[in-house]
């Protein structure tokens, strides 16, 4: 059969299911469960409205629990147990053989650096374009232009950014843009300032931020009169603490590199294979795709602010550095808060734009393209489900934060 055909019948079979299910569902309920005749029919007409809209969420609830519940207990089962030897209890033997492994924590290591990045950068960029768009006449089209990454697949954009890192022998011509642009600079001052002052800014600006933010997380600790908080908050901060340390040194690490490199001028560089740096051209694809997102909700956030608190600061004599960043961000926090975790989902999970660019080779391994290889190329499936549960427990607790947050929000 013609693919499409059997799409188009795939459609008709799915669509008439569903149709035939709440016709006769409900035919059932109502002619011969709970009739709404004879001396009880006002009692069963009320349990039939009660139990209708159950007949409605059963599917959902059938198609869930069959392709989310009994995954999460059997991905379980299979993590404790050793397929080569018919599926032998083993205990945690698995998680002690991924642990073992530097491609699992070069996993962690780089969705950590993922985690830390992706949101942020996406959330700051579709915050600055849902501001800049709405004081332009074009900023509709500007919208959809930005917007459009996200109806791309990762696979797609990853072909796309492929071209883009594309590296060709010395003398012929670059068709990637990046190579393009790194064969105009000679090592000049423009060279200098391009590829060594500017980053060097743009390194010490981030790492000073980080310190900054640190630094408000451990005043609690040290200054008399304030609280730091209960005991969740106080883990929180230590957290928060040690990875501000760790980028501070990172940071620091980051600038020696960069003043003390030599820079191969007039060579095509294989982008995707420069060790940590091949993460950030991989970051870009995603960056790019969500920002879309981001600007989308946030700039509806935005159009929600009341005119009157904006005029009142106007009136005031705030200025619009003044009134985007104490009048309007205090008053779409909560929606910030819920993009930028929205994202931090997404890279949890980000697998596709690794295993299309690299395949996890070069030091850009992901916890999901580490989980990918160990369950359909080594074909240990102990140690990839594993893998894949810890990627549910780093995913659940941001997830079951969304989910009370929004329920707390429709109180």
């Amino acid at each position: 059969m013609h693919p499409a055909l059997l799409g188009l019948v795939t459609i008709i079979i799915g669509v008439g299911g569903c149709l035939g299910y709440f016709y006769f569902s409900n035919l059932v309920l109502d002619k011969y469960i709970f009739p709404a005749s004879g001396p009880n029919a006002g009692r069963n007409i009320n349990r039939a409205n009660q139990v209708r809209p159950w007949l409605f969420l059963f599917p959902a609830m059938f198609a869930l629990g069959l392709y989310l519940a009994y995954p999460v207990f059997e991905t379980l089962r299979l993590s404790l147990t050793d397929r080569s030897q018919d599926d032998a209890f083993v205990g945690l033997a698995n998680y002690q053989q991924m642990f073992s492994e530097t491609k699992f924590w070069e996993a962690m290591r780089n969705n950590m650096l993922w985690l830390i990045v992706v949101p942020a950068a996406s959330t700051a960029f579709g915050l600055l374009t849902a501001q800049l768009t709405d004081r332009i006449a074009w900023g509709a089209a500007a919208k959809s232009l930005i917007f459009m990454p996200m109806a791309i697949s990762f696979v797609g954009a990853s072909v796309i950014f492929k071209l883009v890192y594309d590296t060709r022998p010395e003398g012929e011509n670059q068709i990637g843009i990046m190579n393009a642009v790194w064969l105009q600079f000679d090592g000049g001052f423009g060279s200098v300032l391009f590829l060594t002052i500017l980053p060097m800014i743009m390194v010490f600006a981030f790492g000073a931020m980080v310190a900054y933010v640190a630094y408000i997380l451990a005043k609690p600790f040290f200054t008399e009169g304030e609280n730091p908080g209960g005991l969740g908050f106080v883990v929180l901060r230590g957290l928060g603490i040690l990875i501000g340390a760790w980028l501070v040194f990172v940071s620091l690490g980051s600038l020696l590199n960069i003043a003390t490199s030599d820079l191969p001028y007039g060579e095509p560089q294989t982008w995707l294979t420069l060790p940590f740096y091949n993460n950030f051209f991989l970051m870009v694809v995603l960056i790019w795709i969500q920002t879309g997102f981001a600007m989308v909700i946030l700039s509806a956030a935005l159009r929600g602010i009341p005119e009157e608190t904006i005029e009142a600061a106007i009136v005031d004599g705030a200025n619009p550095f003044q009134i985007f960043f104490k009048i309007k961000m205090p008053q779409i926090l909560p929606t910030i808060i819920v993009v930028w975790t929205t994202i931090t989902l997404t890279v949890l999970k980000v697998f596709d734009i690794v295993f299309a660019m690299t395949n996890g080779q070069w030091e850009t391994q992901v916890l999901a393209n580490y989980m990918f290889d160990k369950l359909f190329r080594a074909n240990d499936w102990g140690v990839g489900s594993a893998s894949a549960i810890v990627i549910m427990l780093l995913v659940s607790p941001i997830l079951v934060w969304n989910v009370y947050n929004a329920r707390k929000e429709m109180r």
